[in-house]
């Protein structure tokens, strides 16, 4: 579990020079980066990505940070250590999706699965969570990002869930970036979720079975209102989705590093958006690729 920590980022962000719309010659790029501008002012992606197209810099970025136990092991270090600097990646990651124009960020923090794990290492886990929902409610305010979470409550302890929500409340009039965070989350068990809540308005006679569809069944998800993701990225190396957001990926790019997460930073992920942007999307027919954001018929 990693959680984003952006105090300090303020000042340099804001004091950052960004590049005049009107020397952006190409039209439709100067229409994209005024667009990623209204949510992120600082947004600057011909600046600090050039070579790649801004109309193929993602809108929605998922990572899976795996590799912090592993980082910290390697090193002689308790597990919790490697949780503990994963936080910096998490900090280098949020910043940059911001000077790039990424408009969502959903970050995989705690699986339902990780609950099997040690019981100390799930209590530290728990206290970062704490910390860090505390620590930064007023950092994400002054960067304008709003703030939501997904996965189920039951098993949280309340004090970080009292905290959650009073960071959620104070990032609600946010209209910048959205940070996403997938805490005591499992797909399977979001999926089960819509379904129950769908059969709930069909017992109550609010819908016919027939009229859920995909959209439907969609706008029950715990994702509902952020458009699907256009990048998965992965770290350490393993080539599986590990039960985060099924549904929602179907049509994501697929990025795996061997890169461990203490140390994925900008580079790695600026690497990870040009191997995106070297893709075609096609969404299952032919022609032109399709570019970030185009709605998925």
């Amino acid at each position: 579990m990693a959680m984003p920590t952006t105090q300090g980022s303020t000042e340099r962000l804001s004091s950052d020079a960004v590049t005049p719309l009107e020397a952006i010659a190409d039209d439709k790029s100067r229409e994209i980066v005024a667009r990623m501008r209204r949510v992120s002012p600082h947004a600057d992606p011909t600046r600090h990505l050039p070579d790649v197209p801004v109309e193929r810099i993602p809108r929605h970025i998922a990572i899976i940070m795996d590799g912090n136990g592993r980082w910290a092991t390697a090193r002689g270090f308790p597990r919790v250590f490697g949780h503990r600097n994963g936080a910096s990646s998490v900090r280098a990651v949020v910043e940059e999706a911001g000077r790039l124009g990424v408009e969502a960020l959903t970050l995989y923090s705690f699986s339902m699965e990780n609950w099997s794990r040690p019981k100390e290492e799930v209590g530290e886990l728990m206290r970062l969570y704490l910390e860090y929902m505390s620590g930064e409610r007023e950092a994400l305010v002054r960067e304008n990002i709003r703030l939501m979470q997904i996965g189920r409550r039951d098993g949280l302890p309340p004090a970080a869930l009292e905290a959650l929500d009073k960071t959620i409340e104070a990032t609600s009039v946010c209209t910048g970036p959205t940070l996403c965070l997938a805490v005591n989350y499992g797909s399977r068990a979001e999926l089960v979720d819509a379904a129950r809540a769908l059969s709930e308005r069909v017992k109550l006679g609010e819908l016919e079975p027939s009229d859920i569809d995909e959209r439907l069944l969609a706008n029950h998800l715990y994702t509902n209102g952020l458009p699907d993701p256009d990048l998965i990225v992965r770290t350490a190396g393993e080539m599986r989705l590990s039960n985060f957001l099924l549904w929602q990926l179907s049509y994501a790019e697929i990025v795996v590093t061997d890169v461990l997460w203490p140390d994925f930073g900008e580079s790695e992920f600026r690497d990870a958006i040009r191997a995106y942007a070297s893709r075609e999307r096609r969404f299952g027919g032919l022609g032109a690729p399709a570019l970030a954001g185009t709605p998925k018929a």
